[in-house]
């Protein structure tokens, strides 16, 4: 009996070995079929970083204040809209900064225009400032031990802006993004042609015929671009295999009667339909590939405002440039230290719900023996009779005729 019991409990042992055998194995593989969830990688190209608010591929435009306004930089697939000054002094500069960052970056470039040859502006791209000379770190005098602390209270200012906080004028981020340069100088030989350009001269590809001039010079454009974008691999739906790089494009002055177009001639022009509906494609266009545009509008010959906010919609970003030059303000002393103000049309929101505004919106932009910079505006405070009265438009003589007459009667009350 006892044998038999052993044969029955060996024999019902190996069912139950067999079994707990059976869900070891399967525990082990259902534990090695979890994973720790990890972040997808990202595209490494040179020149680039992702947002630290929405993880968008961001380029630099070249000018470091300007990125700062950008939310860090311009987002990859994306268009900033700049509305010219009057003489497109400034915003001829910033789309140089822009080539010119691409250059340095390896980028590829994408250059159209209707008046100046392509090759015009290639020539007067800025010179890349090294590394140690850009940011020139100013050096703090020792305090000496001998002065009087009696001294030193009596150089403060005065009363009434002890208590106020220190203003910073430069707009800059705690971290360096994107490159220096000297406009004194053009970028080199050498540098240029090392990188990648297309080129798109409108005499070239269309002839100025009648009203069909005004369709056919955008949908060549964006065909031209288009090919670019496909036959260099910047389509998204080119192989990861390849290695991947960014084509920077740049269209000057838009919208002017040298593309055809008829929005800076009449006040209801009858081609209206031209230009939003390019921008319409070129932003389409852009959203499936690596490039990244800035385009050009001369904003006040358009009449239509409502025409102009339709095409400032079509743009992710959108800032506009006004120039001291020629306007009273250029011997205005309230403004002696800017030559113009910047002002945000439009900011982008992308992969969020809010867009990222500036913090600050009085802004103005000056240039400089060497570099363009974009800072917070400040008036000096008006501690001057004259000052406030030229600022009202009143000449200096009759501030001091008042003051004069104002002193004497002073001394007659008296």
């Amino acid at each position: 009996m006892l044998h038999n019991i052993d044969v029955i409990s060996s024999n019902m042992a190996a069912p139950v070995n067999s079994v707990c055998k059976t869900s070891a194995d399967r525990l082990q593989v259902n534990c090695t079929s979890f994973q720790k969830k990890t972040r997808s990688k990202l595209i490494s190209i040179p020149g680039t970083r992702p947002s630290v608010q929405n993880g968008q591929l961001l380029v630099s435009t070249g000018v470091t204040s300007l990125d700062y306004l950008l939310g860090g930089g311009l987002a990859v697939g994306t268009v900033l809209l700049i509305e010219e000054d009057r003489f497109d002094s400034y915003s001829r500069m910033i789309l140089k900064y822009f080539l010119a960052e691409g250059v340095v970056c390896r980028h590829e470039l994408f250059v159209a225009t209707a008046q100046d040859n392509p090759d015009e502006i290639l020539q007067e791209l800025p010179a890349p400032i090294l590394d140690d000379v850009a940011v020139p770190k100013p050096v703090e005098q020792p305090r000496l031990t001998g002065e009087p602390q009696d001294i030193l209270d009596a150089m403060k200012i005065a009363w009434r802006y002890q208590n106020l906080p220190k203003v910073q004028s430069a707009l800059a981020s705690s971290s360096r993004f994107g490159h220096y340069y000297d406009v004194s100088k053009t970028m080199e030989v050498e540098i240029r042609q090392a990188a990648k350009c297309h080129r798109f001269y409108l005499p070239d590809h269309i002839t100025p015929s009648s009203a069909a001039h005004r369709v056919e010079s955008y949908s060549a454009l964006l065909k031209s671009l288009q090919e670019v974008i496909h036959r260099e691999g910047f389509d998204l739906a080119t192989p990861m295999s390849k290695s991947r790089n960014i084509l920077r494009v740049g269209l000057h002055s838009l919208g002017s009667a040298l593309w055809g177009d008829d929005l800076c001639c009449h006040d209801k022009p009858r081609h209206s339909h031209a230009l939003t509906t390019f921008l319409y494609g070129l932003r389409a266009l852009l959203r499936s590939s690596l490039s990244v545009a800035v385009v050009t509008l001369p904003s006040h010959l358009i009449q239509d405002r409502a025409l102009m906010g339709n095409i400032t919609r079509l743009c992710d970003n959108a800032i506009a440039l006004e120039s001291f030059k020629g306007s009273e303000r250029e011997t205005n002393p309230l403004y002696k230290d800017y030559h113009g103000l910047l002002y945000v049309r439009q900011v982008p929101h992308l992969n969020c719900l809010a867009r990222q505004l500036p913090d600050h919106k009085d802004l103005a932009f000056k240039l400089k023996r060497k570099q363009f910079t974009i800072e917070r505006l400040h008036l000096p405070p008006d501690l001057s009779e004259t000052v406030s009265r030229v600022s009202r438009g009143e000449p200096v003589g009759v501030a001091s005729a008042c003051g004069s007459s104002a002193s004497g009667t002073k001394n007659l009350d008296f």
